[in-house]
């Protein structure tokens, strides 16, 4: 594995409690969920864990939870799906304190190849955010040995994805990722420290400020960084060039000349949108019927918004992928959920889907850009945190990642 730690394949859990962090954070309409990709990513761990004659208690938050416990962020409807997918009973212990009696005893009352499922950590408030050391020791003393699965938390030092490790080890447990987790580890770990070159990367999505440091990074790292996205437009400003209404980073003017200051020293290519396509202002409803033109990137007139790269755009990025056998794409090419505003980001999409390289999708918006455009299963890999994943192409450490033992 990319960063030496030790995964479910290097520890004995038979007989033993394991407790697993896993990301069960789905989308949810009326009690229903509407997506089930995360709980389906996390059945190969609990499986092996299951296999492995381990007693399997699961854990994991949903939603923000902001005025305390509520049904509507029970985890009750991720217990009833996970049960159909493992084709076997999980426990689903309702009670909102998440580690209390009914917890306690739920789990003393296990088998090896059981399950249950704890309620959603966040109801426990603060002590889970800011990492409690109460709440992270109770979800100690329900087991013997602890997985972190939820690539998509592990940015976050919560008492449920670092504490718990502390006193998980500190009484002579084992602390391991999951399948998932590893995945994550070797594709994005490898794809930033050790590319098969050329390696380029794609950024994309509305502001510069969300990019600073995974900007300044990539540039270190890859061969070649494509900008697309609403936060070309401040690159673009920064060239001096007329961007009319389009999305703005004022404040971020100096730090793109910085960048392109950068790339240009270090002998790295930075491309640019060269056509923009435009509009009157944003769409409403945002995919709703829009008027566009094509104009080149230094014609935007000053009453316009550029709202997508162009064609000729469109077509650049395109062929810097070709040649390429690493590519990491982190962000759309323009306002994607508009089917007139999504050529381009449908036309990175099928360059990815098209090359032999390995295609590295960076979580959010752009694995949902292309879930939805139907490129998924031509991707090597898609991340299924964003803002982990984002911290991870800036060279930072992750709590989740940094939490597990490491390979002796």
């Amino acid at each position: 594995m990319g960063l030496n730690k030790k995964s479910v394949d290097d520890i004995n859990v038979a007989g033993k409690r394991v407790l697993v962090r896993c990301d069960f954070n789905v989308p949810l309409k009326e009690g229903k969920i509407t997506d089930e990709t995360r709980i389906v990513a996390a059945l190969p761990t609990i499986q092996k864990l299951l296999n492995d004659g381990g007693k399997v208690i699961l854990c994991s938050h949903l939603g923000k939870v902001k005025n305390g416990p509520n049904e509507g962020e029970s985890l009750a409807p991720v217990a009833e799906r996970l049960a159909e997918k493992l084709g076997k009973p999980v426990n689903f212990v309702a009670d909102y304190n998440v580690t209390g009696e009914a917890a306690t005893a739920a789990v003393a009352a296990m088998n090896e190849g059981d399950v249950v499922l704890l309620q959603n950590t966040r109801f426990r408030g603060a002590e889970e955010t800011k990492n409690g050391e109460q709440f992270s020791k109770e979800l100690a003393d329900l087991c013997d040995a602890y997985v972190c699965d939820a690539f998509g938390s592990s940015h976050r030092a919560h008492a449920s994805v670092a504490g718990v490790t502390d006193v998980v080890r500190a009484k002579g447990g084992d602390c391991a990722v999951g399948y998932l987790m590893q995945k994550e580890i070797e594709f994005l770990g490898n794809a930033v420290e050790n590319p098969v070159r050329p390696f380029v990367a794609i950024l994309g999505g509305a502001k510069v400020a969300d990019k600073l440091n995974v900007i300044n990074n990539l540039i270190e790292k890859c061969d070649t960084l494509i900008i697309g996205g609403g936060m070309a437009y401040t690159f673009l400003k920064a060239k001096g060039y007329e961007i009319g209404k389009s999305l703005v980073d004022d404040e971020k003017l100096d730090y793109c000349k910085e960048m392109m200051e950068k790339a240009e020293k270090a002998g790295k290519k930075l491309l640019l949108p060269i056509d923009t396509t435009i509009a009157e202002g944003f769409p409403n409803p945002i995919d709703g019927p829009i008027d566009v033109t094509v104009v080149d990137a230094d014609k935007i007139p000053a009453d316009m918004e550029g709202l997508d790269i162009g064609t000729k755009t469109a077509q650049m990025y395109a062929d810097a992928v070709k040649s390429a056998k690493t590519v990491v794409w982190n962000g759309p090419m323009g306002v994607f959920e508009n089917p007139t505003l999504a050529a381009g980001t449908i036309a990175v999409a099928k360059a990815l889907a098209e090359t032999d390289a390995t295609t590295i999708i960076g979580g959010g918006d752009s694995a949902a850009a292309v879930n939805q455009l139907g490129f998924a299963d031509k991707m090597s890999h898609i991340s299924t945190g964003g803002g982990a994943s984002l911290e991870f192409l800036e060279g930072k450490s992750l709590p989740g990642v940094a939490a597990a033992d490491d390979m002796n």
